[in-house]
């Protein structure tokens, strides 16, 4: 049985890490919903630009299969980068979208969690101020709509990195914009806080980098399955790391591996051919 999680939000959930920094994730139970089809995940994940990279989903999803042996996870991609909390309202296209995905994922699908994570482009003139009720709006719509009241929604914090350098200096009120996503979070049922609380950046001071987005999905895992907030980081987030990048890939995630490795060039049809039967002959 497929375990469907959304992702909404803005860039920081779509991903902007750059894929060449981490180690990558291949998991035959771990797929993502692309062109109407569960295909086996492969990032970026979430692809709303051409800019798009890592996000914390891949490390959820991978702990998430550590935690469940039997099941796959999907994943349904739908942040937007750049967006604000009002293209999330319920009469938006940004919501009609995450509805539509979502009710098209649980015709062979069950929904067990939403994934949120926005606030950066809401974290100037003082647009914090009207963002909780916006956001409960969308919450309840989305459960309401989703036959599913009692749904884990895990609400991502801030950077502590924002408000002081490159796209991140626009974001003058981020500290009480977290204070918004917190207070949401412990006053809704069913509502979990994640800090990214010494989380770091890519150098346009915005956009969460590669590793500290392995580690955030690690957060939002603990978050979601322990149902209560992560207020602090993980005493053992390097360990846990190590132990996807230490995993043994099955055959069908090395087949995987190899037909990408050829698509891109990266080596011959004859060395294609040679691992190919090598794989099958293990």
């Amino acid at each position: 049985m497929i375990k469907s999680f959304l992702m909404i939000g803005q860039s920081n959930m779509a991903g902007r890490g750059f894929i060449h920094e981490v180690p990558p994730i291949y998991n035959e139970r771990i797929q993502m919903l692309r062109n109407g089809r569960w295909q086996m995940m492969a990032e970026p994940i979430n692809y709303d630009r051409p800019v798009s990279g890592i996000s914390l989903a891949g490390s959820f999803a991978d702990a998430w299969c550590r935690e469940n042996e039997e099941d796959i996870i999907g994943l349904i991609p739908c942040a937007e980068g750049g967006s604000t909390i009002d293209e999330w309202a319920v009469d938006g296209a940004l919501f009609k979208h995450a509805l539509q995905e979502t009710k098209f994922a649980m015709q062979n699908s069950e929904l067990t969690g939403i994934l949120w994570h926005q606030g950066e482009s809401d974290s100037s003139n003082g647009s914090y101020k009207v963002y909780y009720q916006k956001l409960l709006l969308m919450v309840t719509a989305l459960r309401k709509e989703s036959d599913a009241p009692n749904i884990p929604f895990i609400i991502g914090g801030l950077g502590d990195f924002l408000g002081k350098e490159g796209f991140g200096k626009h974001c003058t009120e981020y500290e009480l914009m977290n204070q918004e996503l917190q207070k949401f979070a412990f006053e809704q049922d069913d509502c979990y806080f994640v800090t990214a609380s010494g989380l770091t950046s890519n150098p346009d001071g915005i956009h969460i980098d590669a590793i500290s987005q392995r580690k955030f999905g690690l957060r939002y895992f603990e978050a979601f399955i322990n149902k209560q907030h992560v207020l602090e980081p993980l005493i053992n987030e390097q360990e846990l790391l190590s132990l996807h990048n230490a995993r043994t890939h099955t055959k069908a995630e090395k087949m995987y591996i190899l037909s990408m490795d050829f698509a891109w060039g990266k080596i011959s049809f004859d060395e294609f051919q040679a691992k190919f039967i090598q794989i099958n002959n293990d």
